[in-house]
């Protein structure tokens, strides 16, 4: 089984990250292809940088026609509906596979975002997935996404600080970490604060190696219908 982990932003080292944290939960027999768009923003911040990126995204897509599945790593699940138009194999956002997995280990969780102006867009997502009950609060740290990948100490207190203002204050059952730049979080972030952690590109992975192994694919049938 092949999968595509595509990051629609041009940033490498976020891709570097994103590779890593998917290789670690596949399968033996699951070959990650990890790639990011050419042309684009360095980083998916809001609804102008989510618009921006689609054109890139698709290109990439369409560089890689004979993977069995493919997952967008970014938070925001751009371009989704589109790129499950341009394709029939099973297309994952790891905003809406974190956001299930969630759901299906804890009555109510939260979710930690980088800024403030992402918000509307994941609850607008969480909405429109049927979750947004489940979802007690989507939380911004304030932390630009290009930020992460630079290790700093002050990043990680301030991801840990509204961690605990979610358990505290939300009551939340589980945490959804909502960026891309966090994958390499989870364990670290689960085993210390003794619930579970949910980064979406391992949820992605785990769920496309799900239904190509029920040989599900994407219906051509109505919205995602290619012409």
């Amino acid at each position: 089984m092949k999968i595509l982990v595509i990051n629609p932003n041009t940033t490498v080292s976020m891709t570097t990250k994103i590779a890593e944290a998917a290789q670690a939960v596949a399968r033996p027999d699951t070959e990650i292809v990890a790639a990011n768009s050419q042309n684009g923003p360095a980083s998916i911040q809001g609804f102008l940088d989510v618009a921006t990126c689609v054109p890139g995204l698709l290109e990439e897509v369409s560089r890689h026609p004979g993977v069995d599945a493919i997952v967008i790593a970014c938070f925001d699940d751009t371009g989704l509906d589109a790129v499950r138009t341009l394709v029939s194999v099973p297309v994952l956002g790891i905003g809406e596979a974190a956001y299930h997995a969630a759901s299906m280990i804890a009555n109510k969780f939260s979710v930690i975002t980088t800024l403030s102006r992402s918000v509307p867009g994941l609850e607008n997502n969480l909405m429109r997935y049927g979750l947004a009950q489940k979802c007690v609060r989507v939380r911004a740290t304030d932390i630009p996404v290009l930020k992460l990948e630079e290790g700093d100490p002050a990043t990680l207190f301030k991801i840990r600080s509204e961690i605990r203002e979610a358990i505290a204050q939300d009551q939340a059952e589980a945490i959804v970490l909502g960026c891309a730049g966090m994958a390499d979080l989870m364990a670290q972030l689960s085993e210390e604060f003794g619930l579970p952690v949910i980064d979406g590109v391992a949820a992605g992975v785990t769920f496309a190696e799900a239904l190509v192994n029920n040989k599900l694919s994407t219906s051509k049938i109505g919205a995602y219908s290619a012409g």
